[in-house]
């Protein structure tokens, strides 16, 4: 996380606040250029950056989205209920005339998400197991992650933040999420690997959900896999990696203060050497070893494991 001179608030770029929110990058900048909802702050007078109220709006208007509001009504809920401190320069803050394939596409995660969203809440457990099932037949795995099943995860425990009441929506659609996503996870009889990749969260990790749709895509893409979900304690994890002498490692951290990049020295000993990757929001790119590679979101992890393991590019 970045931060201007003196006491300027703490901000972060687009890619990173693309993550946070569960969009595509894009997405954040048609946001931008058509409602006025980007980033406010400059930095090194090139790179735009979203402060905390930036991603206060952002975050605004995926919850009126999540409730059922167009994409326009959404933005215009959100700058009333946050006005800018300057007046926005959209090019529109109506709906277009003509919706280009990205914003169709968005319409359809809205549509997706609402529909979940509200199954969930009427603990209909039939309608969300349907849901999912039909979303991600609909767009893929990692598109129904990021674009539908991880925003409403994210807006439900934000709606539930520190109540008793209303957790257990979270924790049956967080339920629901788990079994859809191992009932995608084909058993592949020839991988196109010959040594597998191990997919695993740091220590002290609580959300390991991300990568078991990570372990879906590949499986998908008839890349093998070896998940371990429950986050291992250090020395179990480096056991695992020895026993199994992966093609490459890819650690998991969301949470905030709990990656520690001395755990890769950990797995890393022995003979047989792996390539070794960071994923998640939990790391910090700057303090990771030469040799690990970060990747930034799981739809670029997907493609980068494909090319180290088979040499497919994307």
């Amino acid at each position: 996380m970045g931060a201007g001179s003196g006491t300027e608030e703490p901000t972060l770029p687009v890619a990173s606040v693309a993550r946070r929110l569960g969009v595509a990058p894009s997405t954040l900048r048609t946001w931008d250029r058509r409602y006025g909802l980007g980033p406010s702050r400059h930095t090194d007078g090139r790179h735009r950056r979203y402060g905390t109220s930036d991603i206060g709006r952002l975050e605004l208007m995926q919850r009126a989205l999540l409730s059922g509001a167009s994409t326009a009504e959404a933005a215009r809920y959100a700058l009333e209920q946050m006005p800018r401190s300057g007046p926005p320069q959209p090019e529109e803050l109506s709906e277009p005339a003509g919706a280009s394939a990205a914003d169709d596409g968005l319409e359809v995660r809205s549509r997706l998400a609402r529909r979940l969203s509200t199954a969930a809440l009427a603990m209909d457990v039939g309608a969300v197991q349907r849901m999912l099932a039909d979303t991600i037949a609909e767009l893929g795995v990692l598109p129904a992650w990021t674009g539908v099943i991880e925003p409403v995860l994210s807006a439900l425990g934000a709606r539930w933040r520190g109540a008793s009441a209303g957790a257990e929506v979270e924790y049956l659609l967080a339920e629901c999420v788990f079994a859809a996503l191992v009932r995608a996870t084909p058993v592949l009889d020839e991988p196109r690997n010959t040594r597998p990749v191990l997919l695993g969260c740091v220590p002290d990790e609580r959300d390991s959900m991300p990568m078991y749709a990570l372990a879906a895509s590949l499986a998908g893409r008839r890349i093998g896999a070896q998940l371990f979900g429950v986050p291992l304690p250090a020395e179990v994890l480096a056991v695992a990696v020895r026993r199994s002498a992966p093609a490459a490692v890819v650690l998991w951290a969301n949470g905030r203060g709990v990656a520690d990049a001395r755990l890769f020295a950990r797995v890393s000993r022995g003979r047989q050497r792996s390539r070794l990757f960071a994923c998640g929001p939990g790391w910090d790119p700057a303090g990771l070893p030469d040799k690990v590679e970060f990747l930034t979101d799981l739809p670029s992890a997907a493609d980068r494991l494909e090319h180290v393991l088979v040499g497919v590019r994307h």
